[in-house]
């Protein structure tokens, strides 16, 4: 009777008779576990090796050079200088995240099964050091990615997409499909010569750029690589600057879509000896380099 008064007078009187509780074994157990690999993490011989201070400097040098870069380019650039290192270790040290992979469409399973077949073609509007609005008319293969055409004029008529079409598909053409989009400028005439050339026209739907991604991402390219740092002054001038451009993007830009080659399939140069410097060369007037190993003197 006395000790069940007493029991329901003190119902914890069994946790003074224990000396070390489960809940406190366990605590020290994690508390010894963190100190474990707090000692163990300050070895300098655990981790990744570090990579040589050389391919440091070039990755620094790179993206002071070039600061419309991420880490895809970048090191799209060291695989052709015969630098072997991760994409994810560029990014770590130039601290900026890789693109993330956009939403994929049900319908580009077509375009990548038959995309050595396929061209596509946009306008896009620059505006000028008077403010007159130039039209840019472009053709794009979805192979290699080349620009086949290009030219521009202030106003673009049937007649003038026509002639454009006749230049870029003249003799024999390999396209077999052309995508564009359903702009008023592409009428009969254009829709005519296209099935008269052995190309089927492919329209895209209303307000669906990204049906014509590849033409998109070159419009895209062309502006943040080269119209957004310019001011054009008239017709010459953004024929010369595009011309310019599209020479270095097809023989010197690294593209993700080829690999991280470019369109004119870029070899890759190694170190000739462990005293050559590394040289740059600029392209599209500074705005971005080429690299390649000197050889030593």
């Amino acid at each position: 009777m006395f000790w069940i008064l007493f029991r329901w007078l003190w119902p914890e009187w069994e946790n003074v008779l224990v000396i070390v509780k489960p809940e406190t074994v366990v605590s020290w157990h994690r508390a010894g576990f963190r100190l474990f690999w707090r000692l163990r993490s300050r070895s300098k011989n655990l981790g990744r090796p570090r990579i040589n201070a050389e391919i440091r400097t070039i990755i620094q040098r790179m993206v002071k050079e070039n600061p419309t870069w991420g880490a895809p380019r970048v090191h799209g650039e060291l695989l052709k200088l015969g630098l072997e290192i991760s994409e994810r270790t560029v990014s770590r040290y130039i601290k900026r995240l890789s693109p993330s992979d956009q939403t994929r469409k049900l319908w580009t399973t077509f375009l990548r099964n038959h995309r050595d077949v396929i061209t596509a073609m946009d306008f896009f509007t620059v505006p000028t050091l008077t403010f007159r609005v130039l039209y840019c008319f472009f053709i794009i293969e979805h192979g290699r990615r080349k620009i086949l055409h290009f030219n521009v004029t202030e106003h673009p008529t049937g007649p003038w997409i026509v002639q454009q079409l006749r230049e870029a598909f003249s003799g024999s053409c390999p396209y077999r499909y052309a995508i564009l989009d359903r702009d008023a400028k592409f009428g009969k005439d254009v829709m005519d010569l296209l099935l008269s050339s052995g190309i089927k026209p492919k329209q895209t739907s209303f307000r669906s750029p990204w049906q014509n991604g590849v033409s998109e991402r070159w419009i895209g390219s062309c502006r943040r690589e080269l119209l957004d740092h310019v001011i054009v002054l008239n017709e010459d001038h953004l024929r010369r600057l595009i011309r310019d451009y599209v020479s270095y993007y097809h023989t010197d830009r690294i593209h993700e879509s080829l690999q991280k080659d470019s369109p004119a399939m870029r070899p890759v140069s190694h170190k000739p000896d462990q005293s050559s410097p590394l040289a740059s060369f600029p392209r599209v007037g500074g705005l971005h380099h080429r690299y390649d190993w000197r050889q030593a003197a």
